[in-house]
C-alpha cells in the first residue's frame, strides 16, 4: 500500500485542524503549590496496537480513473494493516441513487463508522446527515458534503493548492524569461475541482510579471481528451515555454500528441501524482518535469480516522481528545530531485 514517504505525515496531515482547546487542561488555582499534569497527556491516541472492534462501511464512486482506483486500494490495504477493523466496502458507482442505495445498506447494517466519498458532494449529503442521525459518524472523503452536519470529519486534497503549486514551480522555472507564455490544460469545466485548479494556477502566475497564459483548454480526464484537446493547442500555440496540465492519465493522451508533433520546446507539469508520470519525470527523457500531488493515500488516513472515531480516540501527536474536523493534505511538487520518495505513493 502507498504511505506517505516522510516522518512527519501525522504533523502534515493533522497540523491544520481547528479544534477547541478549552477542555483540554486542568485548571491551576493560585494556591497550587506543584504543577499539575495536563489531562491531554493521559488522553487515549489511536495507534497500531489492537484495540476495540471496529467495522467501518466505505461507499465511493465507480474507479473508473486510475486515481479512483488507487484510493479503494489503499483503503483496503490500511484496513488489513489493523487486526480489529473489519471493511465493508461497496461496489462504487456514479449514479447518485444507487450510491446513496449502498450506503442506507451500510446503515442498516449498523456499520460502527462510514468513509464515504460521493460521487456528487451536493447530492449525497441527505444520506450523510441520515447516517450521523442514525449515530453512525461519517468521515467524508474529498467531494464535500453540502453540509457539515452530514460528516463527523472532513479529509481531502487541495484543487487551489495544486493550481497554486504547479504556478509557482512553473513561475520560478520562467522568472528570468521574458516574455515568457504558459498554457494550461484543465480538466472537466463544470466540476468545482476544476475551477479551482485554475485559479490557484492564476492567482500563482500574478506573482510573475513576465509570464502571460495564452491559452487552456478544457479535457475530461481521460487519455483520450488529453491528446485530443492538446493536439489543438499545439495546433493553435506555435510557441510556448511551459504546459500545466491538471490530470496525469488525462497527461498520458497529452504527451502521446506532443511527441506526435514533435515538440520538445517547452516543460510539462502534471497533476494528481500518477506512477507513469513519476516513472517519465525520473527517466528525464519528455517535456514531463514535474507533477503536482493530489495524494490518493487520503484513503488509507480515512481508515486511520474512522478506526480512531469507532474506538473514541484521538490522534497521536496532537494534544486534543477528539480528531479534528477537517484536514486538507498537502500538494506537494513531485521533481527529478524528489521522485524517488514520492514513488511509492504512485497510483496505476
Amino acid at each position: 500500500m502507498a504511505r506517505t514517504p516522510n516522518t512527519s505525515r501525522r504533523a502534515l496531515l493533522f497540523g491544520t485542524a481547528a479544534v477547541s482547546a478549552g477542555a483540554l487542561l486542568t485548571a491551576c488555582t493560585s494556591n497550587e503549590t506543584k504543577d499539575q499534569e495536563p489531562a491531554a497527556d493521559n488522553a487515549p491516541v489511536a495507534d497500531d496496537k489492537p484495540g476495540k472492534a471496529v467495522t467501518i462501511g466505505f461507499a465511493g464512486p465507480q474507479a473508473d480513473h486510475g486515481w479512483l482506483n488507487a484510493i479503494n486500494d489503499n483503503a483496503k490495504s490500511r484496513a488489513k494493516k489493523y487486526s480489529d477493523v473489519t471493511l465493508e466496502i461497496t461496489e462504487g458507482s456514479n449514479d447518485t441513487a444507487q450510491q446513496i442505495g449502498q450506503i442506507q445498506t451500510l446503515i442498516n447494517k449498523k456499520v460502527d463508522v462510514l468513509v464515504i466519498l460521493p460521487a456528487d458532494g451536493k447530492a449525497l449529503t441527505q444520506v450523510g446527515l441520515q447516517a450521523m442521525r442514525a449515530g453512525i459518524p461519517v468521515v467524508n472523503l474529498d467531494r464535500v458534503f453540502a453540509s457539515p452536519q452530514a460528516y463527523r470529519c472532513w479529509i481531502g486534497g487541495d484543487n487551489y493548492g495544486m493550481g497554486l503549486n504547479a504556478g509557482h514551480y512553473i513561475g520560478e522555472q520562467l522568472k528570468d524569461k521574458k516574455n515568457a507564455k504558459v498554457v494550461e490544460l484543465a480538466g472537466l469545466d463544470n466540476l468545482e475541482l476544476t475551477q479551482q485548479r485554475t485559479k490557484g494556477f492564476d492567482d500563482a502566475l500574478k506573482n510573475y510579471p513576465n509570464i502571460k497564459k495564452v491559452a487552456r483548454q478544457a479535457a475530461d480526464f481521460t487519455v483520450e481528451s488529453g491528446q485530443a484537446k492538446m493536439a489543438q493547442l499545439l495546433q493553435a500555440q506555435s510557441n510556448f515555454d511551459a504546459l500545466w496540465n491538471h490530470d496525469d492519465d488525462q497527461g498520458v493522451g497529452a504527451l502521446r500528441a506532443i511527441d506526435q508533433a514533435g515538440r520538445d520546446d517547452f516543460l510539462m507539469v502534471g497533476g494528481a501524482g500518477a506512477k507513469s508520470a513519476m516513472d517519465a519525470i525520473k527517466a528525464g527523457n519528455s517535456v514531463l518535469k514535474a507533477t503536482v500531488l493530489y495524494p490518493p493515500t487520503m484513503a488509507a488516513s480515512a481508515i486511520d480516522l474512522a478506526r480512531a472515531l469507532g474506538q473514541g480516540k484521538g490522534v497521536g501527536g496532537l494534544a486534543e481528545f477528539e480528531i479534528p474536523s477537517s484536514l486538507t493534505l498537502y500538494s506537494a511538487v513531485v521533481t527529478k530531485d524528489n521522485v524517488d520518495q514520492y514513488l511509492p505513493t504512485g497510483f496505476i
